[in-house]
């Protein structure tokens, strides 16, 4: 064993990542994956003019061009407002209808899935990436990752933080600057650091 990790295992370090299991982020596969990601990413960050109505005409033809090729998949009617960072890209899923404002970063080191009709502010990160408390491991590089979901109808305010591991259930909306440390169910309001419930809406209201 060596940092907690075996000696045995002859999986690549992106097959290790994509178990959610620890490995090397430096590793050249995954160093060429992450490029065309950046690559992509800044073309689609790129394009953008000042008319509003090219704009929109632009994104639209982008969204099933750089965002098709860029993202594991995008629903029909979803707008991504650039700028959009990312790690990998293929490791998001999207569904239809979603909003998501400007400045969204997603860090897919393990999936993001992101239901339909999501709402997105500005500035809102979904971080999977996590890395051993231990001095030791950290210091040689280990990481890992856990999922994140977001469900249908989610509300997720401005500047919104959602942490490694956590689902946020259909119709549940998170306040401006929350930091989601946890899963919350369907149908709340939650709102702090660490988000804490407040308040249940109807499904149906």
């Amino acid at each position: 064993m060596a940092d907690g990790v075996s000696a045995e295992d002859s999986r690549t370090q992106r097959e290790r990542m994509l178990a959610g299991d620890l490995y090397v982020a430096d590793d050249p596969q995954l160093a060429a994956e992450s490029l065309r990601a950046m690559t992509l990413s800044a073309r689609y960050n790129a394009s953008a003019p000042d008319d509003p109505q090219e704009r929109d005409r632009l994104l639209g033809e982008l969204l099933g061009e750089l965002l098709g090729e860029l993202l594991g998949s995008v629903g029909a009617g979803t707008v991504i407002r650039p700028p959009l960072h990312c790690d990998y890209g293929y490791q998001i899923r999207i569904g239809s209808r979603t909003f998501i404002n400007f400045g969204l970063m997603a860090l897919d080191v393990a999936r993001i899935t992101i239901g339909d009709d999501v709402q997105m502010g500005p500035n809102v990160q979904l971080l999977t990436p996590t890395h051993p408390v231990e001095a030791g491991p950290r210091r040689a590089k280990w990481e890992a990752a856990k999922p994140i979901t977001i469900g249908d109808n989610v509300w997720l305010g401005g500047g919104v933080i959602v942490l490694p591991g956590v689902a946020i259930g259909d119709n549940t909306v998170v306040g401006a600057g929350a930091v989601v440390t946890k899963a919350l169910p369907a149908n709340v309001v939650a709102v702090g650091n660490p988000a804490r419930i407040v308040r249940h809406v109807d499904p149906e209201g």
